[in-house]
């Protein structure tokens, strides 16, 4: 009786430093956005994703972006864009605006009550960032995961077409 040949594609598992190295990054950084998050949530009411939006809103010229460009930044869905920002305009600190030249674009805009709550905030939040990350590590080891981070971010970002990013979802 003859057997199936052996796949050609056999999957190649992480070793017992890589699964170690893998399990301390998800357990990180899933605790660190839970930190973020119970943080802004007990001074602002929010999630850090929508803390993110704002910020972006605000790094931005007029305090506006379109929204196709404010999901990329924010590396989300379209469609959790939108219900982030329904939420962030029922709070009153976002507005959107359509978008004179493409009849179907919209701008998200910063209000000056979403300022206002960000400068409130903000302070509190570097403080919870600062702690929970820059002051466990030393100058050097900071460097590293910067360029570590960098390296993982681009190369999840293909430039090619077709490429499954969540803002073109």
């Amino acid at each position: 009786m003859k057997t199936a040949p052996a796949s050609a594609e056999e999957p190649r598992w992480l070793d017992d430093e890589e699964q170690r190295v893998w399990r301390s990054y998800v357990d990180a950084s899933t605790l660190l956005e839970d930190h973020l998050d119970r943080q802004l949530q007990r001074d602002a009411g929010m999630p850090h994703i929508y803390y993110g939006l704002l910020v972006k809103l605000a790094e931005s010229p007029d305090r506006r972006l379109r929204m196709t460009e404010l999901a990329m930044m924010a590396k989300i869905t379209r469609s959790r864009l939108s219900h982030a920002v329904a939420r962030l305009e029922r709070n009153g600190w976002v507005r959107r605006e359509d978008c004179p030249s493409d009849k179907r674009g919209q701008f998200a805009v910063l209000s000056d009550e979403g300022a206002e709550v960000l400068r409130r905030t903000a302070p509190g939040h570097v403080s919870a960032v600062r702690q929970a990350v820059f002051e466990r590590l030393t100058p050097e080891q900071q460097k590293s995961l910067g360029e570590i981070m960098q390296i993982l971010a681009e190369g999840l970002q293909p430039n090619g077409a077709g490429a499954d990013l969540p803002w073109l979802r």
